[in-house]
């Protein structure tokens, strides 16, 4: 398979598995969306890591492949193309990405379906379509300018250039950068520590921001308003008021 799904301490790590360079064909695209949807299904998966390898996180799509596509055919792949990136971003629990190396154009925009990126030192990432004559057709357009605003969003795409970590993490595009040895080991954790907390509330904390994001103000606060009024019907949020008032803050065992 050229992605897989692995499953330890409440931690779903997808794992992209095409060497050498991890390029996201039509099979591996359709194989992220059967995996995203299944992580967002299992009980047994809190928290997800998306990875690509110690090497190369994804290098973006295959280009052969896709040189062989006429108008037609893309018309006709396209919306697949996007929902497979969507599936990843829509998983209802918190979600990092692992980059190491490339993430370039497909490899991007996978890691912005993210909610958290930590980067190595040696990641570069970029949208470099346009010097394929092309735009980022997975959403790049979209999710990099909510992340790093229009006008940054506009350079990369408009110039096609790769960034390295620091001014990834610079502009915003990334959120930690780290030794590269220690980019999945660090992702994981974070999922880990994540995975420990109440579910639901880490689910209505995700889709209040992202869906707040694309509406306006007034709707924003009555979809948070519907979510913090349903959390009070929740074994968590019982467990962790009681556990506030017996022992103090940060005690509270979720389930």
């Amino acid at each position: 398979m050229t992605v897989n799904l692995e499953v330890s301490e409440g931690v779903g790590t997808v794992r992209l598995d095409r060497p050498p360079m991890n390029a996201l064909d039509i099979a591996t695209q359709d194989r992220l969306r059967e995996l995203a949807e299944e992580a967002s299904r299992r009980e047994d998966v809190r928290a997800v890591v998306l990875y690509g390898g110690e090497k190369v996180f994804a290098a973006g799509a295959d280009i052969k492949e896709m040189q062989a596509m006429d108008h037609t055919a893309m018309v006709l792949r396209s919306r697949g193309l996007q929902e497979a990136f969507t599936a990843v971003a829509r998983i209802p629990k918190p979600v990092v990405a692992a980059v190491t190396g490339y993430a370039l154009g497909g490899g991007c925009e996978l890691a912005l379906c993210a909610d958290y990126r930590i980067a190595g030192e040696n990641a570069k990432l970029g949208q470099p379509e346009v010097l394929l004559g092309l735009i980022p057709g997975a959403g790049g357009t979209q999710r990099l300018s909510r992340l790093v605003g229009p006008s940054r969003a506009k350079d990369l795409i408009f110039t096609g250039r790769m960034v390295k970590a620091e001014e990834a993490l610079s502009i915003g595009l990334v959120d930690r950068v780290v030794p590269a040895a220690e980019v999945y080991q660090q992702a994981h954790a974070w999922a880990a520590a994540l995975a420990k907390g109440p579910a639901l509330a880490l689910r209505a904390a995700k889709e209040c921001v992202d869906a707040g994001l694309e509406a306006d103000i007034e709707t924003g606060l009555a979809i948070e308003r519907n979510w913090f009024a349903g959390l009070f019907a929740t074994e968590d949020r019982e467990r962790g008021m009681r556990s506030f008032v017996e022992e103090g803050p940060g005690k509270a065992e979720f389930r």
